[in-house]
């Protein structure tokens, strides 16, 4: 299940593993490699927000808002081939070849998109954009399947926190770095080749990484291809991953139909005072608002990441993490519902998404430690990937459904984010059942057991096949 257990006496401590200490409980010979991940993390942040911020003005200048929410239909409908496309790839090489070999694979893309947009080929900027939902979620599953696979349950929990820490920080310094570099005139495909830059980074980190939790296992199964079972399959036979899969679908549909009724809030608060004033600046007011509302989403999230999350996972574990943000919601929503102003609704947004960004997200990597290899990445990159694209195309239809054929208003989709939210508090404390962690537990140890055996037994069949000759 895990190939980095590893535990050092508490006096031999270096000073990074001391400063770390600060924020979680760092033990000895620890703190370096749960830096390198979280620069990791981060770079792979930083390259997407980067890429996130060219994507904007080739979808809308190319399409069309319109289009725009089409197209998460279409990154759903691509991922059904893709999950199963990097099973069967992670079927036929070990785990370094595997991440890699993905990461080079997008890389390659980063520069077939950068020579079509500078050739103005038509339509870029939808393909762009699809393409962008897809290598955001899958190479951050595919980071999080690693860190997973490096640390056992115990060690993760108190590390996770900490590598974090760079995934929450990242967006919002790749999306001042790309809004500067737009702002001095340099042009969407030069701008695309620092992201491309940036994530071959990525591939010497993993590298690093590897190499140094490699000395401290002697496991030979770690870096062994995994079996043939897609992710989509894996999912469905196990019940405790088709929960996992149920609550990041809820996560999503509730948050994105949330996001929908900031907005609608949003175009009618604007209608009124355009209606006071005819002077107004309506694109200068929601340009600031939306400026203000992810600068205060950002920063909020960086601050519970770095000073409440560890904190919550010391002290209740992952039942103190996974229930944080379902408990906001529910909250927040039941307000929403009540009719309270617009001004209480942006911060309670602001407190959900931050929430989402930092404690859910670390809760969502601990649900993974339990797991097999094979969970770790082909299921994760089934849920990562399709489960999160699935919940903004059911929002959609939410919405569809709200406003064309029920005519909701924004306090009446609040209700419907209650009732959703019960249902994915109730999946969460599924989640949190001990007979659900023993399985996962039993389930990792036996197929730990199995590679062990498997490859003792091939190595027996080497030595037998060497005497022989």
């Amino acid at each position: 299940m895990a190939t980095a257990a590893y535990t050092l006496s508490p006096d031999r401590k270096s000073r990074l593993d001391r400063a770390l200490s600060l924020v979680s409980d760092v033990r000895a010979g620890e703190g370096t490699s749960a830096v390198l991940l979280m620069v990791n993390i981060f770079l792979l942040l930083i390259c997407y927000a980067v890429i996130k911020t060219v994507r904007e003005p080739l979808i809308l200048l190319g399409g069309g808002a319109e289009v725009r929410s089409y197209a998460a239909a279409g990154q759903a409908i691509l991922l059904m081939a893709f999950v199963p496309l990097y099973s069967w790839v992670a079927s036929r090489v070990n785990r370094m070849t595997l991440i890699v070999g993905v990461t080079l694979f997008f890389v390659a893309c980063i520069e077939l998109f950068s020579a079509a947009v500078a050739a103005r080929v038509p339509y870029v900027g939808v393909a762009f954009f699809i393409w962008v939902g897809i290598f955001n979620i899958s190479l951050v599953a595919q980071f999080w399947s690693f860190a997973n696979e490096l640390y056992r349950k115990e060690t993760g929990d108190r590390l996770f926190p900490i590598i974090m820490v760079g995934m929450t920080a990242g967006a919002p310094i790749g999306s001042f770095v790309a809004a500067r570099l737009f702002k001095v005139g340099m042009t969407p495909q030069l701008i695309l080749q620092l992201s491309a830059a940036l994530l071959m980074l990525t591939t010497g980190l993993y590298a690093v990484i590897a190499r140094r939790e490699s000395l401290r296992t002697t496991e030979p199964a770690a870096a062994a291809p995994l079996t043939s079972r897609d992710g989509f399959r894996l999912v469905l036979a196990n019940p405790y991953l088709r929960l996992v899969g149920a609550l990041v679908i809820l996560l999503n549909v509730v948050n994105t139909t949330g996001e929908y009724m900031v907005a609608k809030l949003l175009s009618g608060h604007v209608a009124q005072l355009a209606a006071a004033d005819p002077a107004f600046n309506k694109q200068a007011f929601i340009g600031a608002f939306s400026g203000e509302y992810q600068f205060w989403v950002n920063i909020t999230a960086l601050a519970l990441q770095a000073l409440v999350t560890s904190r919550l996972v010391r002290h209740q574990g992952l039942r103190g993490v996974l229930l944080a943000l379902p408990l906001i919601a529910l909250g927040g929503y039941s307000l929403i519902a009540a009719g309270v102003g617009f001004s209480v609704i942006r911060w309670i947004k602001t407190a959900e998404n931050a929430t989402d960004y930092s404690v859910m997200n670390t809760a969502r990597q601990l649900l993974w430690l339990p797991t097999t290899r094979e969970e770790k990445y082909k299921a994760k990159q089934a849920i990562d990937t399709f489960c999160v694209r699935a919940g903004d195309v059911l929002s959609a239809g939410v919405v569809f459904a709200g406003t064309s054929l029920l005519h909701l208003a924004p306090s009446q989709f609040a209700v419907v984010n209650v009732v959703l939210t019960v249902v994915w508090l109730g999946i969460a404390v599924m989640l949190l059942r001990p007979a659900h962690r023993t399985l996962r537990g039993a389930t990792a140890t036996a197929m730990t057991g199995v590679a062990a055996v498997a490859e003792t037994v091939r190595i027996g069949r080497v030595k037998g096949a060497t005497a022989a000759a």
